[in-house]
């Protein structure tokens, strides 16, 4: 397996980041032009995190971001469908707990975290309201959740250059820097699908006990924070 399809088979998506799993974190920086950096940041803001607090990064997958969630002094756990990007996090040296789990089906008790957060990770799950409501199941009251995700840029001119670049440049940058290339052909076509900001938020508002749900547009719309509160 190098890709998977966009029916989204959870066998498929963790074998395809399995075979990423060893130079994902480089690939990204590459690909971001290095704004991946302060998009971790952003999320990490966005949550409001406070020392002592417990959040939960679903689809860590190598852990960096979950290390950048313990910046703020909160016990930050990371679980990924993939066991081979978790093992490149081990081997990495991160300082975080790393365990396996499929965002549909959490390893955690009922309301286990002050908040919960998903980067680049729903687009990749096959029920997004499903795992909206997992989330939502692990997350106490009054916790919160941030998602951020690959979104639409605002700017028509923009959002032309940008879906050019994501569905013929991206794809062949990853060629020199990726260990498959194929799954960013994936990436690209998966970017390309998902719902703008508007329709993420009403998604997210409708799929579970989530209120006071928002947006925050990073690089123009490239990217999107999308903040929820648990009823």
């Amino acid at each position: 397996m190098t890709r998977a399809d966009l029916d989204k088979q959870p066998h498929e998506v963790a074998e395809m980041f399995d075979g990423v799993a060893e130079r994902y974190d480089l690939t990204n920086t590459v690909l971001s032009f290095g704004q991946d950096r302060g998009w971790r940041r952003a999320t990490r803001a966005a949550l409001g995190l406070r020392p002592g607090e417990r959040v939960l990064d679903v689809g860590a997958g190598t852990g960096i971001s979950t290390e950048e969630l313990s910046r703020s002094g909160a016990y930050a756990v990371g679980a990924d469908l993939s066991t081979g990007m978790l093992r490149a996090g081990r081997r990495a040296g991160r300082q975080v707990p790393l365990v396996a789990g499929d965002a549909l089906k959490l390893p955690f008790a009922d309301e286990t975290f002050d908040a919960v957060t998903i980067s680049f990770a729903l687009r990749n799950v096959v029920d997004v309201e499903g795992a909206l409501r997992e989330l939502a199941r692990i997350t106490r009251p009054g916790g919160r959740l941030v998602v951020c995700e690959f979104s639409h840029p605002t700017l028509a001119p923009f959002h032309t250059v940008y879906m050019q670049y994501v569905m013929r440049s991206l794809p062949a940058v990853a060629r020199s820097v990726s260990s498959n290339p194929e799954a960013y052909v994936y990436l690209a076509e998966s970017i390309r699908a998902w719902p703008d900001q508007q329709a993420l938020a009403a998604r997210i508002a409708t799929a579970g006990p989530w209120s006071r749900v928002g947006w925050r547009n990073l690089t123009g719309g490239i990217v999107a924070l999308h903040r929820a509160t648990k009823i």
